[in-house]
């Protein structure tokens, strides 16, 4: 007898089961939890751009999302499971009635689909590319929530009652805690092993510099190679006087620039100290009568290179980015 079959006089109507729509809530939160740790470890190679460096804020970070972490991702997987976990078990009940087979193949079936529609509408609306990748993505989401559904039917028929839902979401709770320690401390080892590079930023010449480089609002730098600068809405330092009033100012006209290579003029090194090992190359944009001297730190990497400055506090500044045109 097929399981499809055995019970689906049981389940006669439409209707979710709470159980059902836990299991599939408390599984999807979990994989969104093992996701985030295994993002977290991606970043650690990423340029932080001179941001997070301070403590208070950080600190106060991590707080909320040990606290609040937990009930977002439960409320995401609540949403999940309403969207696409359940919806598909409800089109695959209606398609057993119809056509022949397993509804847990066709639990996975509509899983799949519905995943392309809403990736459909995320690429739409949400402007997320690739196409292929994203329906890929979330249609994958809900196979182990469509598995946990599963799982509840097969105890339902062993013991002839299904689990409750707190327990569910303990050993939902539990599990991906588990999980996201392992990925955590995998991430650990292997920077420490030196598998998993921390990020370093590129090594460019002066001529490497000499373009033009765009950023948001229309901002646009053009290094030419006599240590000549053309600024068109460039953020810039703002004078001594005006920092306690806004974060920088934006300039317009001609200059000079030159390559920082010892760390002079790094305002994330340590006290500016020349020498520093955590100094970072940069680009020193000089403008008569508009703002202050403004410390471009070289980013990126050597075949995509930025220029970007973090004015403000370093956990909650304004990035300005600038990429080669």
């Amino acid at each position: 007898m097929r399981w499809g079959d055995t019970w689906r006089p049981k389940r006669s109507g439409l209707s979710w089961v709470n159980a059902e729509l836990n299991a599939a809530a408390a599984v999807c939160a979990a994989q969104l939890a093992v996701v985030c740790a295994i993002w977290w470890v991606g970043t650690f190679d990423d340029d932080t751009h001179g941001a997070g460096s301070g403590g208070g804020l950080a600190a106060v970070g991590l707080l909320c999302m040990l606290v609040f972490g937990p009930l977002l991702l439960a409320v995401l997987g609540l949403v999940h499971a309403a969207a696409h976990t359940m919806p598909a078990a409800t089109l695959a009940r209606l398609a057993t009635r119809r056509v022949r087979g397993s509804e847990e193949a066709w639990h996975l079936v509509f899983v799949a689909a519905l995943g392309v529609l809403w990736a459909a509408v995320a690429v739409v609306l949400g402007g997320l590319s690739p196409p292929g990748t994203t329906a890929l993505l979330i249609a994958a989401s809900g196979v182990l929530p469509a598995l946990g559904v599963a799982y509840v039917r097969r105890r339902e028929l062993a013991t002839g009652r299904v689990p409750r839902s707190r327990r569910i979401w303990v050993r939902s709770a539990l599990a991906s805690f588990g999980a996201c320690v392992l990925v955590a401390g995998a991430g650990a080892v292997g920077l420490s092993m030196g598998l998993i590079k921390e990020y370093e930023p590129p090594k460019l010449s002066a001529g490497q510099l000499a373009g033009v480089w765009r950023g948001d609002g229309g901002a646009v730098l053009r290094l030419r190679a006599g240590g000549r600068a053309e600024l068109t809405k460039l953020p810039a330092q703002p004078e001594f006087g005006d920092v306690t009033t806004k974060d920088f100012t934006r300039c317009h006209g001609t200059g000079s620039w030159f390559l920082d290579t010892e760390g002079r003029y790094d305002p994330y090194s340590d006290a500016y100290d020349e020498g520093d090992p955590a100094a970072r190359d940069g680009v020193v944009v000089q403008v008569a009568d508009c703002g202050h001297d403004t410390y471009w730190t070289i980013g990126g990497s050597e075949r995509s290179p930025e220029l970007f400055v973090l004015f403000g506090d370093a956990d909650s500044g304004d990035l300005r980015i600038l990429k080669r045109d």
